[in-house]
């Protein structure tokens, strides 16, 4: 079953606030904020409250600008659909918690080795501006990918299914 994610980027006009995931899902990869929708939440809800969760910054939903859907397979039947905001204005600085440290990083010096697979294919091009839809799908180890399709669009479905 599709399960549906929020994912979001803090960004500056030099940088991006990537968080190194301390447990859970993905832990040990540097990534964004996000998580999933919780009952009646729309994916803009979601967003606002997991960055909050995670960082403590406080972001409005219009500031939400939508630069990637991807949906990622993996071998074990789990299926994620990943809404991907960028958020270029907010309240507060992002600071650690629980599940996160965030850190600031030059956007030529973004540590693609050190997160998911996917990221070095899409996000230099969303940084560049372009919108995308994508789709992973992931070996058998959960990190290497079997194969990918990303195609560039020029805006997005308003309509989103559970």
């Amino acid at each position: 079953m599709k399960k549906i994610l929020t994912l979001a980027y803090l960004i500056s006009e030099t940088q991006v606030c990537l968080a190194m995931k301390k447990r859970g899902f993905g832990e040990g990869n540097w990534n964004g904020y996000g998580g999933k929708l919780e009952d009646a939440e729309t994916i803009e809800n979601a967003t606002v409250r997991e960055i909050k969760e995670e960082s403590g910054v406080d972001v409005h939903e219009n500031d939400l600008k939508k630069v990637a859907i991807a949906e990622f397979f993996f071998k074990d039947g789990k299926h994620l659909a990943v809404h991907t905001f960028f958020i270029r204005s907010w309240e507060g600085e992002p600071a650690e918690t629980e599940e996160m440290r965030p850190e600031w990083f030059a956007f030529n010096m973004i540590p693609y080795d050190k997160m998911w697979a996917d990221d070095i294919h899409w996000f230099p091009r969303a940084l560049q501006g372009e919108k995308l839809i994508g789709k992973v799908w992931f070996k058998e180890d959960g990190e290497s990918i079997e194969k990918m399709e990303w195609i560039q669009v020029t805006a997005f479905s308003k309509t989103v299914t559970k």
